[in-house]
């Protein structure tokens, strides 16, 4: 096995024991010996692990009060390893209500950015995930990657450096909701029409359309969440791979509308 690998399964085995809680909140995580003994790695292994929990604000380390658990609310939750840590161990309630405030503060005002500032070239990146989402239903595929690369193509097309820097952050966080909504029975066809109204608003140069749009599209997610929770279903694992549909064959009627782009 190689050392990269050994590095990320050492990793992703102390983080999700902090996420799990088997190492709770200001408790010293095992010293060195005992760690490389129980995850069968070097000292050198461990020591990298830590520094990049203590990158990801999960850990503090110090000459006085050693490698101890810092609390969630210090962790760095736009980092993707957190979240799918969070994700595999179950995702809480308050963590998808999290999620839900963060898009409605971050995205309608993104789109009604990108309204204005979209290049053609974005356009084509955003139609192009469009496509990618209804081929998938109409014929299989995977949805939830299209979805991930339509709502990112227009936090890209605000062109404004710090939410484009923040759209590769909230990948893992947006994949969540994708993935819940996705498990909906027809919660992509569904939703197709309302990304539709987003990407026409936006091609229009339309701000205000474009962001009551998104805002439709998000509460619609928001909506999915609580059903889901409601119906104490498994909640999907960003561990595992997007989840493929397997395609509906001939095209229903709330999709025939929207269907050339």
């Amino acid at each position: 096995m190689a050392v990269k690998n050994v590095l990320g399964h050492t990793l992703e085995a102390l983080g999700e024991s902090i996420v799990s809680g088997r190492y709770e909140p200001g408790a010293a995580i095992p010293p060195e010996p005992t760690l490389c003994g129980e995850l069968g790695v070097s000292r050198t292994v461990v020591r990298e692990a830590v520094k990049s929990l203590a990158a990801k604000g999960m850990l503090v380390t110090g000459p006085k009060v050693g490698t101890r658990v810092l609390p969630s609310d210090q962790w760095n939750w736009f980092d993707p390893d957190v979240v799918a840590w969070q994700s595999k161990i179950g995702l809480t309630r308050d963590f998808l209500r999290d999620l839900q405030e963060l898009r409605r503060v971050v995205e309608p005002a993104a789109v009604r950015l990108a309204a204005t500032r979209a290049t053609p070239a974005d356009l084509a990146e955003i139609g192009a995930a469009y496509d990618g989402m209804r081929h998938a239903i109409e014929q299989g595929g995977d949805y939830v990657s299209h979805d991930l690369r339509f709502h990112q193509g227009l936090l890209r097309a605000c062109h404004n450096r710090m939410v484009i820097q923040m759209s590769k952050a909230l990948g893992a966080l947006l994949r969540t909701s994708f993935e819940i909504s996705t498990s909906r029975p027809d919660g992509p066809a569904k939703s197709l029409p309302l990304h539709r109204a987003v990407l026409d608003a936006v091609r229009d140069r339309d701000p205000v359309r474009a962001e009551q749009a998104i805002l439709v599209l998000i509460d619609g997610a928001a909506q999915d969440i609580e059903l889901v929770l409601g119906s104490r279903r498994k909640l999907p694992s960003l561990a595992a791979p997007a989840a493929r549909l397997k395609g509906r064959g001939v095209v229903p009627a709330a999709l025939a509308a929207v269907r050339a782009v």
